[in-house]
């Protein structure tokens, strides 16, 4: 695995555009393939599996890959997340080709409670800050405030009592040598005490120790506005299941399912919003949102357009009004094909939860 890793990175630039190429050739498959959904999509997946992997190999250094090692020896949460998402189309495929339409969501929420559990995990080993990407990537905006350069600085140019002792002997070499002597002896004095007492030190900054807090820490230590905090990312991380899970006993058909979710989407949105713009009304704060975290609420905003491709609406409505624009459209010669196809490729795209499901 090692001999892998160093020839990744070594051809990055090459496995990139391999990379890209197979991604691209997916679409090209035999008509063989095409015959059946389960082929196509396990191919997708496979591809997009070892992209994650590739590009995973190439964004970590070897250092990085041995501290993780070092904090545990299983893969990192977060591509164990990213992997189980490139294989979740193809879960939701065979689930409906071996048990059906309405069966398949059985699978579909075994799929949604393995992601909620890693989420939770990845919340919990970050010290409960904002999932990033869904978890996917790494929020470490606040890791740098434990380690401060000028405290390293000052210890280093403390001296300490075989410094002092260095320091007085020189001073009393210049009171009875002549110029040439103090400056060889205070030379070596340096030498001898920046060696002996600071070998570590001068040559690499001490490491940085981040110790995670428990939740009684974190919200003894955030109060009321961390236990807002906590819940709405929670809601934010459950709410897939419980949509999934409200599909599965109501069906396609039943509004209940979609406005729950839109309803516990919009709450947790909305306690995550208050508690972070709250921290610069008071004189305290409690709660430090860094610009990351911003375009996070504001990339959650935007996947609420996705709630247009979800039945029953798209079914009722949404459909409905891209077919009506394709009509009046297909009288342009090619704005006519292009509405007929993404109209098309819209309607294909919806009839797949994974596809629009945005956990």
């Amino acid at each position: 695995m090692e001999a892998y890793e160093r020839w990744i990175r070594r051809n990055k630039h090459f496995v990139h555009k391999f990379d890209t190429l197979a991604n691209y050739l997916t679409w090209l498959l035999p008509d063989e393939f095409a015959e059946s959904e389960i082929w196509p999509e396990a191919v997708s997946s496979l591809v997009g599996m070892i992209t994650t992997v590739n590009e995973y190999i190439i964004d970590t250094s070897p250092t990085e890959v041995h501290m993780r090692c070092a904090e545990s020896s299983f893969i990192p949460l977060s591509l164990c997340l990213t992997l189980l998402k490139d294989l979740e189309t193809s879960i939701e495929v065979v689930a409906e080709q071996l048990y059906g339409e309405k069966n398949k969501w059985n699978l579909i929420a075994i799929t949604e409670a393995v992601k909620v559990c890693i989420r939770l995990a990845i919340f919990r080993n970050s010290g409960y800050k904002m999932l990033l990407q869904g978890g996917e990537t790494k929020n470490a905006e606040n890791d740098s405030d434990s380690f401060r350069p000028q405290q390293t600085k000052r210890q280093l140019d403390k001296p300490t009592g075989n410094e002092e002792s260095g320091i007085t002997k020189t001073l009393h070499l210049q009171n009875s040598g002549n110029l040439e002597d103090r400056a060889i002896s205070a030379l070596s004095s340096f030498s001898k005490n920046a060696t002996m007492q600071h070998p570590q030190a001068i040559m690499e900054p001490p490491s940085k120790i981040v110790e995670k807090p428990s939740l009684r820490t974190f919200l003894s230590e955030k109060s009321i506005c961390g236990g807002f905090f906590v819940t709405g990312e929670i809601l934010f991380i459950i709410r897939p299941l419980i949509y999934v899970m409200l599909m599965r006993k109501y069906g396609t058909r039943s509004w209940f399912p979609w406005c729950v979710s839109l309803a516990v989407d919009l709450i947790g949105n909305s306690i995550l919003s208050v508690t972070l713009m709250s921290q610069h009304s008071g004189k305290k704060q409690q709660l430090q949102s860094s610009d990351s975290e911003k375009d996070e609420l504001k990339r959650r905003r935007m996947l609420w357009a996705l709630y247009l491709m979800w039945d029953p609406l798209f079914t009722k409505h949404t459909r409905q009004r891209l077919e009506s624009t394709q009509r009046l459209a297909q009288h342009v010669p090619i704005l006519g094909f292009v509405a007929e196809k993404l109209v098309e490729i819209v309607i294909g795209v919806q009839s797949r939860y994974t596809y629009t499901s945005s956990s």
